[in-house]
């Protein structure tokens, strides 16, 4: 179940374009006459003159369900589920309309609502997305309705405007991280792809606290894309693909012990070897690096050398 949410100016543009679809049916009203638009549009009309300084005051919701959830649903069940989705959304005290499409697959039906309620006070939409998104996935968990897996079951060729975009953000940005093992390599990819990536610094440091994807005018975080494209989520993965591509390496080759941190294991000299040198030739032996074994002092960084600590001896005072 899935829900999305519109405000507007006109009753009459709304009312006209949900009452008028092919097969609509009128499920459900409260406030207002349904036996023709013209009265509805007018009921509608004549509450929101209580509070003539609320510009946009009509609500708009559309709620869907998987053409998996048919058996479960008829008329009475979609009004009741509506009414419930209402109520939680805080849309309460007010003129509704419930009108139920039949124009594709999956079952789904609209609700025209007054923003100006009964005592003329304004229903606020403030973080209203973020509602919806929680009170749908609520009520799916709730009565038992399909979850889709993913972003991968959506139909884009239905997507419009904005939607449109952020899914074509999605399965480019993820096509391209199956392969990025730095932010340096998803950069240079998604260029090619015009979406360049915009990082949100913590105030005053040069430290990431979060990264978003721009395309043309548009702009998303990508947390708001896809939970899997946060900058945490995304540096995870670069650093797995990272690692698989080490692991996969054709240079690389398994090592026990000292030698998996770049380090060949110590020459030992007998005191048989060492009597044919001098001093010089032993300082020499001693310090040589082993055959293979790195110089560089930057691999010295793999280790956490520890001062053992000498045992102070107690004194006992006569």
């Amino acid at each position: 179940m899935i829900g999305k949410v519109i405000t507007g100016k006109s009753f009459g543009g709304c009312v006209r374009y949900v009452v008028q679809k092919p097969e609509a049916a009128v499920l459900d009203a409260d406030g207002i006459r349904t036996d023709a638009i013209t009265a509805m549009v007018a009921d509608f009309n004549l509450q929101r003159r209580l509070n003539p300084d609320l510009e946009k005051a009509v609500g708009h919701i559309a709620l869907s369900w998987s053409i998996h959830d048919r058996e479960k649903l008829n008329a009475q069940v979609m009004v009741d589920r509506a009414k419930e989705y209402l109520e939680k959304m805080q849309i309460r005290n007010t003129q509704y309309l419930i009108v139920l499409h039949r124009d594709r697959e999956h079952p789904h039906l609209h609700i025209v609502y007054n923003r100006v309620n009964y005592e003329g006070k304004t229903i606020s939409d403030r973080f209203q997305h973020r509602r919806n998104a929680r009170v749908c996935r609520e009520l799916t968990l709730k009565h038992g309705y399909y979850l889709a897996p993913g972003k991968g079951q959506v139909n884009r060729q239905r997507l419009k405007g904005a939607d449109k975009a952020k899914y074509v953000l999605h399965d480019t940005i993820k096509q391209a991280l199956h392969h990025a093992k730095s932010w340096q390599e998803l950069e240079s990819m998604l260029h090619g792809k015009d979406i360049t990536i915009d990082y949100k610094h913590k105030r005053g440091t040069d430290q990431v606290q979060g990264v978003s994807f721009c395309q043309g005018e548009l702009s998303f975080k990508g947390s708001s894309i896809d939970r899997s494209l946060s900058y945490g989520a995304i540096s995870r993965q670069l650093e797995q693909n990272q690692q698989q591509a080490l692991l996969l390496s054709p240079t690389s080759k398994p090592h026990k012990g000292i030698a998996q941190a770049g380090f060949s294991a110590p020459v030992i000299s007998t005191s048989r070897d060492l009597a044919r040198h001098d001093n010089t030739g032993i300082l020499e032996s001693l310090l040589a690096p082993a055959t293979g074994q790195a110089t560089d002092s930057a691999n010295m960084n793999d280790y956490h050398f520890k001062k053992k600590k000498r045992k102070k001896k107690r004194r006992i005072h006569l």
